[in-house]
């Protein structure tokens, strides 16, 4: 029996691989045929000698070179964002996570409008890690208003990647859901013998809802082994108007609560964002130096009762990457500070009139982080992974006072010197077993160290039973208690097996574990007014700490099945399994008798969860005609079920059913898009919380986009029929009214979707 091998190039580093051996191939070969042989065994011992080296292979002057030419083999249960996927949505959107939308298993959490929190499969917020051009990014809100994506503009990225539920120890770390990796473009060098590089882009877009509009600029000078790029971005928007079916709505048995939720009150935003990237790079080695800076003016949350009036976040991003023989080394060393500012905006109303300047809220946070990396290539058919990491947050949460009452005379301490600091420490071994076979297993350990300083009320009484000496005289009292440590372990262990070219099969299981933040163990007020400030699930509760919370630890079990034709390009389907136990989840219970259709105080409280799920998703090439193009059909559903073990309660935020349907023409240039959203209604809620059902929904867009040689035009509509419904995972509606008081606005409605939104964008290339 003779056998053949395939290979494939993989991008980063550029190496030849063996992909498979398959039995009773054939092959014709024009010229030489023993030549070939001995060129690509040539080829491979080369590679194997000097990973990286080789990208082509010849043989004699009467061989034609050979350039073996395949895809890259995924990384096990991780998908990568379709680059076209990311240039049709920059018109779209304004939103980084919302680039994420297509991706199985993902769905995304209401907030502002450049600042939603991505969700993988039930789990979301602090219980992913997320990494934007390699730094672990902090919420330093006790909103979460300033989450981690939105530290980066679409225009900006150039890759995202998703690692759901099982993740490799060697990006994992402090989650327990997942893993997601954004990154923005590296630098850009000239050829050989190319001269002076000089490109960049320029593009602009509207969107006819709110009344959004925006723009970027990125340009590069570079010679061979330097690079200077600068990048800025800027997108604004009013409120945004809903579909045709929210009006204006009078709240039962409150008079004087009307809301016009035909306009959607506080849903505006502006954002800056700039960076200046230097690159240098040698025979092997390449260091870049990136400075940030990133400035939202405002940014209103129709979920939160306050509106982020100010922030600014400047960081600093130092990465060396280097080949050396035995495989690869990577360092970075990163520093980020964030000053964050909340009060009302324009559409909620102040309680107490007394407090002259609204209700001031200020944070700073500063996140040092440190990581070393060594991929070490065993042999050809083992990799070792090994590294470690540090990371050093510093938040400080204080509220000014405001007036003469009850807001004052003190600043009120939320969090007064939050420290966590992470150590990690971790392995991982990749082995190809045979052609095959695959495996990945890695093991992960993490000391986090937590403390938080005194604390103190506005006033050094209870006034009006605001209990602000009681609690932070008890709170003080714990100063022992308050330094916590945790020894957290981490295990992966996932396997691809692959029987021929057209399917593929994986398994994977992983023990994952996430310590409490900073807000989750230190917010210490029970004064509803001041619980009602801490919430970052966006559901109009007010929220306390607890300081003896202990880290969330989850054991996942993951199955995935593709079934393609041989060259993926014709049609595929992934079946996608997944089972989820937490134990210590973190969830909450109401501080005193929990009131049904109303907001409550709660405070958080370790319980135990399970979720469980199918992700589905494919394509299927229709037909491919001359006169009219390529149609291809695609599409993916989504289904996953949260319960807490201890109440039988259903888990906060999850996604109901739902699905996608698209269909796209491509003829020459052109490239349309007819797609349908549909979504189920959610009737398994959090009762604990009050969570709002939501009806089910379809929606209808259509995109469109054509290029010209250096131009892109994209066009669309979203909700094409003005389509009203509410966002499954938007929350509470308290955009409106007076927010302070915690049922000082009405009880019961969802943040409403977008309505019909046309939309234009346009992208040079220079």
């Amino acid at each position: 029996m003779r056998q053949f091998a395939t290979f494939s190039i993989t991008r980063d580093p550029p190496r030849l691989v063996p992909v498979a051996i398959l039995p009773n191939a054939t092959m014709t070969l024009n010229k030489k045929p023993l030549a070939l042989a001995v060129s690509l065994a040539a080829a491979w011992s080369a590679h194997a000698a000097e990973p990286g080296s080789i990208t082509s292979m010849a043989t004699d002057a009467t061989l034609a070179t050979v350039v073996v030419v395949a895809p890259p083999e995924a990384e096990l249960n991780s998908i990568v964002l379709d680059d076209d996927l990311l240039l049709r949505l920059r018109a779209a959107t304004s939103d980084t996570a919302s680039l994420l939308r297509d991706i199985p298993g993902v769905s995304l959490q209401g907030a502002g409008g450049v600042s939603s929190l991505p969700s993988i499969r039930g789990l979301a917020d602090d219980r992913l890690r997320i990494k934007v051009d390699g730094m672990d990014l902090i919420a330093a809100c006790p909103n979460h208003m300033n989450s981690a994506l939105s530290y980066i503009d679409p225009t900006a990225v150039s890759t995202a990647q998703v690692y759901a539920g099982v993740t490799p120890v060697s990006v994992g770390g402090d989650s327990i859901g997942g893993s997601i990796v954004v990154e923005s473009a590296g630098p850009a060098f000239a050829k050989p013998g190319q001269g002076t590089l000089k490109q960049g882009e320029v593009g602009a877009f509207y969107r006819s809802n709110g009344h959004a509009l925006g723009g970027h600029l990125s340009a590069t000078v570079a010679s061979e082994q330097f690079s200077l790029n600068y990048q800025g971005s800027t997108a604004q928007s009013d409120n945004y108007t809903a579909g045709d079916a929210f009006k204006t709505f009078t709240a039962t048995g409150r008079p004087g609560h009307i809301l016009d939720l035909d306009e959607v009150g506080s849903s505006a935003y502006k954002s800056i964002n700039q960076a200046v990237t230097l690159g240098w790079k040698g025979d092997t080695d390449l260091i870049e130096f990136r400075y940030g800076r990133q400035h939202i003016p405002y940014e209103a949350y129709p979920n939160q009762r306050m509106d982020m009036t100010d922030n600014v976040s400047d960081q600093f991003n130092l990465a060396y990457t280097g080949k050396q023989s035995w495989g690869m080394l990577k360092g970075r060393a990163y520093y980020e500070h964030t000053r964050h500012e909340m009060n009302f905006g324009d559409d909620k109303q102040l309680v107490y009139g007394t407090a002259t300047n609204g209700m001031p809220m200020n944070t700073d946070g500063k996140n040092r982080g440190v990581t070393l990396a060594a991929d070490v290539m065993v042999d050809p058919h083992n990799t070792l992974k090994v590294g470690t990491e540090y990371q050093a947050y510093r938040l400080d949460d204080g509220w000014p006072p405001s007036g003469t009452g009850m807001m004052a005379p003190s600043t009120f301490l939320n969090i007064n010197d939050g420290q966590r600091d992470r150590y990690a420490l971790f392995g991982e071994w990749d082995t190809r077993h045979t052609p095959q076979w695959t495996s990945l297993m890695g093991l992960r350990y993490e000391f986090v160290d937590m403390d938080a300083g005194n604390v103190n009320g506005y006033a050094p009484t209870n006034m009006m039973g605001s209990n602000q000496l009681a609690d932070s005289t008890t709170f003080n009292a714990r100063a022992r208690d308050r330094h916590q440590t945790d020894h957290n372990w981490d295990l992966s262990a996932l396997a691809r097996y692959t029987p021929d070219v057209t399917q593929t099969y994986e398994a994977g299981f992983a023990r994952k574990t996430r310590s409490p933040s900073l807000y989750e163990r230190y917010v210490w007020s029970t004064w509803t007014m001041a619980a009602v400030m801490n919430n970052s699930a966006g559901d109009g509760n007010g929220y306390i700490g607890d300081i003896d919370l202990k880290p969330e630890v989850a054991h996942t079990l993951s199955l995935a099945a593709d079934w393609h034709d041989a060259d993926s390009k014709t049609w595929n389907l992934r079946v996608a399994p997944y089972y989820t136990h937490v134990s210590d989840y973190i969830d909450a219970r109401c501080l005193s008798a929990c009131t049904p259709s109303q907001f409550n105080v709660l405070k958080y409280i370790n319980q135990s969860a399970r979720l469980y799920g199918l992700d589905v998703s494919g394509t299927a090439r229709l037909a491919r005609m001359p006169r009219y193009g390529d149609f291809t059909l695609s599409g993916l559903m989504n289904y996953v079920r949260g319960e807490n073990r201890d109440t039988n309660d259903g888990l906060y935020n999850i996604m109901p059913l739902n699905a996608k349907l698209a269909l796209t023409q491509t003829l020459g240039r052109w490239t349309n898009t007819l797609e349908g959203q549909f979504v189920a209604a959610k009737d398994t809620v959090s009762d604990v919380r009050n969570e709002i059902r939501t009806s089910g929904y379809s929606l209808v867009h259509l995109r469109s986009s054509y290029e010209w040689k250096t131009v892109r035009l994209d066009l669309g509509v979203e909700n094409l029929f003005d389509r009203g419904y509410a966002q499954p995972l938007g929350g509470a509606y308290v955009g409106q009214g007076t927010t302070m008081s915690i049922n000082g606005v009405p009880w019961g409605i969802a943040v409403p979707g977008i309505g019909r939104t046309f939309y234009a964008g346009v992208n040079v290339k220079f």
